[in-house]
Order: structure tokens, then sequence, then C-alpha cells
């Protein structure tokens, strides 16, 4: 008897222990993403304060009686008879199964934050679009300036993959931390679960880089871009597809992936690059830069280049600037040490422009110099761009300076920006000039696209004229829309023998902005015998909304097929001429 009653009260202290343990406060767990970040198909717990004590767990102790801790009843009932002995208790009901899955589906959305800066990268490559339309005006935009537009989308594009790479990482890191804390509590022990920390901020995840239909000048505006932006591996990976390629501008490639592997320290690389260039381009104009580089690589002894270095390229050339702007002669011998050297691009080009806004005529010279062929190509078409954009401050001479520089040199990119700045120049002459004697069909249709915003259109019917194969009259003509002499259309379509030439100078003709008389287009229909230049006669008329010169022509139209076209868009067009001959149709 007397071991029962000291079992006995060893159970109760035992059970008031477990009791005081169970009401302390528990600590507070690791807080969960919001729910717009990570979803889990188990229905959410109802939400408890943090540092709200835990209620007290009933405590069973098996095989004796169960023991609790006092708890108020809910009405008064009688006492319970003391038993004589102890009485074995009902067993426990089984706990109930977790209510987490095993299988997690997480459904990842991109959080406000997130696509705050998605939209405001798309935003920025849509005004880079209206801004450079703008400058220039009613000519087309330049495959240069499409590769920049171009750059800055995919940018936006890459920007948003990266979020959401992010925030997946983020969503199941979440719900590992959840369902370790839901299997702790199946097993009771909640209270004893590790603190999951949330990874902040998740490391970035790294990019897979597609360069598929990217064209070589794109790819290596694309590493120039990463360069500006000290992605040193993107443009490694931009400029190892331009030397592949094995294109027209490897040697800038590998003077540029040099450069980047050097930011990277890996310097060895950077070297064999360099060793590279110097193998396989010994004329090259990147030589002198690659040695001012190598120098360089030689100092760094494989360290990195930290950020604050790369800032301090920027702070000497503002400091430069401002001396520029006060004392030009002063100046001037440290900018061209700059241009000399194996500064980033980026400093490069920002050191060219300082020159170009100067009056000094030193820094004008240089700035010929340099777009005569003086620097490496990339500086000789900023050279070039710089030139085109101080032409009214000029002395009046850059369109000649321009031409010389055209006929002296064989690099697309620089022919290309010469193009562009007769364009921005409306000198129609040196393009006509260009668009005669260029090889190269994509500077060529560079040339007659930019003397395509001429009214009327005369420099391209010069070109008309000498113009031999039916392809390159077709090419003319698809430059013509709205804008041409309708007259020497409509002769065109009268006299040339080219069904497929005649067919593509009828829809020119019933694209231009003044118009055809209804009389001209019908009298030309009757004298028609192709069937095909009648259809493009009836499309164009229908464009031009003339139901009456169509309801002419239908009414002598005896090809049947011919007939129902003219009838399927006069059904369209909700004039009065139309409604009229529809009803006397159905009069018949």
């Amino acid at each position: 008897m007397t071991d029962s009653r000291t079992l006995k009260s060893v159970c109760g202290l035992f059970a008031m222990a477990v009791s005081a343990f169970a009401q302390t406060p528990r600590p507070a767990a690791a807080p969960l993403p919001p729910d717009d970040a990570w979803d889990l198909e188990a229905p959410p717990a109802p939400p408890t304060p943090p540092a709200a004590p835990r209620p007290p767990r009933p405590v069973r102790i098996a095989p004796m009686a169960q023991v609790q801790t006092p708890v108020p009843p809910a009405s008064p009932t009688p006492p319970a008879p003391v038993a004589p002995a102890m009485v074995p208790a009902p067993p426990a009901p089984p706990a109930p199964p977790a209510v987490f899955p095993d299988d997690f589906d997480v459904h990842v959305q991109i959080t406000p934050e997130m696509q705050f800066k998605i939209d405001a990268a798309v935003d920025q490559a849509e005004r880079m679009r209206f801004e450079l339309a703008d400058q220039v005006k009613d000519f087309t935009i330049s495959p240069d300036v499409q590769v920049k537009i171009d750059a800055a989308m995919e940018q936006a594009q890459r920007m948003k993959f990266e979020f959401a790479d992010q925030s997946r990482e983020m969503a199941n890191a979440a719900r590992e931390a959840a369902k370790e804390m839901a299997m702790a509590d199946k097993f009771g022990k909640f209270a004893f679960a590790p603190q999951v920390a949330m990874p902040n901020p998740m490391p970035m995840p790294a990019k897979v880089m597609n360069y598929r239909g990217m064209s070589d000048d794109r790819l290596y505006s694309s590493g120039q871009n990463a360069l500006d932006n000290r992605q040193w591996d993107q443009a490694v990976g931009y400029f190892n597809q331009v030397i592949s390629r094995n294109g027209g501008r490897v040697d800038g490639a590998l003077y540029w992936k040099a450069y980047a592997l050097g930011r990277l320290g890996r310097r060895d690389e950077a070297a064999a690059s360099l060793a590279e260039l110097r193998k396989s381009y010994a004329s090259s104009r990147w030589l002198d830069d690659a040695k001012a580089l190598e120098l360089e690589l030689k100092q760094a002894s494989g360290q990195t280049v930290s950020p604050e270095a790369e800032s301090d390229e920027e702070l000497k050339l503002m400091a430069i600037n401002g001396l520029m702007q006060s004392d030009p002669e002063r100046a001037f011998p440290l900018l061209e040490a700059l241009l000399k050297s194996s500064a980033s691009p980026k400093v490069k080009r920002n050191t060219l422009f300082v020159l170009s806004t100067s009056n000094s005529p030193k820094a004008q010279a240089l700035v010929e110099q340099i777009a005569r062929g003086a620097g490496n190509p990339d500086l000789q078409v900023k050279a070039i761009n710089y030139m085109n954009e101080r032409r009214r401050n000029s002395s009046g001479n850059n369109g000649q300076i321009l031409s010389e520089i055209y006929a002296a040199t064989n690099d697309t990119a620089v022919k290309r920006a010469i193009l562009q700045a007769y364009a921005n120049m409306r000198d129609k002459d040196r393009l006509l000039q260009a668009a005669k004697t260029e090889k190269a069909p994509e500077l060529r249709e560079f040339a007659i696209g930019a003397l395509a915003g001429n009214q009327g259109t005369p420099e391209l019917w010069q070109l008309y004229q000498t113009e031999t194969t039916s392809e390159g009259k077709i090419q003319l003509l698809r430059y013509m829309y709205s804008n041409s002499n309708s007259d020497k259309l409509l002769e065109v379509v009268k006299t040339e023998k080219d069904p497929k030439v005649r067919e593509d100078a009828m829809r020119v003709l019933a694209s231009q902005r003044g118009g055809v008389s209804s009389d001209a287009l019908v009298s030309l229909y009757s004298a028609e015998t192709e069937p095909r230049i009648k259809q493009s006669i009836v499309d164009g008329l229908s464009s031009q909304r003339n139901a009456k010169a169509l309801v002419d022509i239908a009414r002598s139209e005896k090809d049947t097929k011919l007939k129902l076209r003219i009838v399927e868009r006069l059904s369209n067009m909700k004039s009065k001429e139309a409604n009229d001959y529809l009803e006397e149709l159905l009069k018949k």
C-alpha cells in the first residue's frame, strides 16, 4: 500500500511538471512568405498570435490511470468514488493523420515589387524606341539603332525570367520549411522544431543564354552592353559566339573577351585571347589596345577589378570633363591618354563624347582623326556618330569628310554609320551615289530605305530606270508605298513585261495617298487580261473605298470568280453606291 501511494505521488508530481512546461510560451516560428508568393494544396491553419501561450495538453500515461491537470468542469458533477485499485485507462484515440500532403504543388507568382521592376525595364525600352524614332524623324530606323532596341527589350525579358526563377526558389524553401514544421507537429514536437530561416536575399540563378537567331552585330552589341553593366560572364559568352562564327568582328570580340576575362581575374585565359588576336589578325587595329590591356593584366597579377576601381575611372572622367570646360589645353592630353589606355568601352565612349562637344580645335582634330580610323573600329563608329551630332556647329565640311572615309573603308559597321549620318543630314545626293555603287546588299538597301522618305521618291525612280533585274525593280517598288509618283507607277503597270513587277506596281499604285482617278483605274481594268493584275486593281479600289469604280467594273465583268470578289468587297463597304448595286443584283 505504501508503494502504491508513493508511486501515485511521483506520477502526480510528474504530471504537474509536464503541465507547467506545456504552459510556458513557445518560441515564435519563422514567418512564412506571403500567400501570393507560394500556394499549398493543404488548407491553411487558423492564424495564431506568435507570442500567445499554448494551451496545456492532456498527458496520458499508459497503462496506468490517466492523470490530468485540474481543469474547472463545465457543470458540477458528483465526486467519483475512490477506487480501491488503479483502473486501466481507456485507450487514447489515434492521432489524426497530418493534413500536409507529401506532394506539394507550388504555384509561383511574381510579387508586385518584382513586377514593378519588370514593367519599369519594359517602359524604358519603349521610351528608347520612341526617342530613337524621333531622332531619325521620317527616315526608317537603322539596323544599328534596332540592335539597341532589341538589346533593351531582351534585357527586360531576361529580368522577367530571373525574377520568376527567384520567386520559384523562395517558394520551394518556404514549402520545405512548412512541411518540416507540420511533420514535427504531427509527432507532438512542434515546440521543439528548429527555426527555419528564409534565405534573404536569394542568390541570383545562373543565366542560360540563348543566342539563337542573333546576328553577329547583335551579339557584339549585346556583349558591349554586358560590359557596360559589368556582367563579365555574359560578355564572355556573347563574344565567344562572335568568335565561333568567324565573321567580320572577330578581332574586336577577341579583345573584349580578354578584357572581360581580366575583370574576372582569369589572367591566363585573357592572355591566351590576346595571343590569338595577335596571331590571327596581325594587321588588326585592335593591337594597340591589346598592348595596353596586356600591360594592365601583368600589373593586376590575376586579381579581379573591384567596383571601386571601375568607379574611379568614371570619377576621373568627370574631373577631366570639368577641366575641359575651363582649361581645354590642360585637359586635352589627359583625354587623349584615356583613349589610348585599356579603359572600359563606356569610359572611352564618354571620353570621345567630351572631346566632340568641345570647341577646341585640337579636340575636333582628334575626333576627326579617330573617325578616319586612328583608333579601334568601335571608336571610329562613335566618332562618326558624334561628328553627325555636331554638324550644325561645324564648318559644314562633315559631308565631304564622311564621303572620303566611306570610300576608304570596307568595314560594314563604319559604312552603315556614315549612311545614317547622310540620312540625318538629308544628303540625298550621297545616299543616291551609295545606292548606285554599293555592292553589299544590306548597305544598298539601307541607302534605298533612307531615300524612300522623300515625297515622290525621285531618286528611287532614277535607280529604277537603270535597274535591269526583276528582283531589283520589285525591291525599289516596295519602298515607294504611299508617297511615290502615281503617273510613273501607272506607266509601269501599263508597259512592264514582267507580270510580277506589274502586280507589285499595281499594289503600290493603290496605296498612294493622293490616289488615282477612278476613270484611270476602270480603264486599266478593262484593258487588262491578267487575272492577278485585275485582282490587285479590285483590292486597291476596295482599300480606297471607291465603291463607284467597283460597281462600274462589276457591271462589265464576265468572269464569275472576279465578279464574286468584287461583290464581296462591295458588301463590306456600307456605302450608298454599293447598297444600290447589291439591291439591283437581288431584283434580277
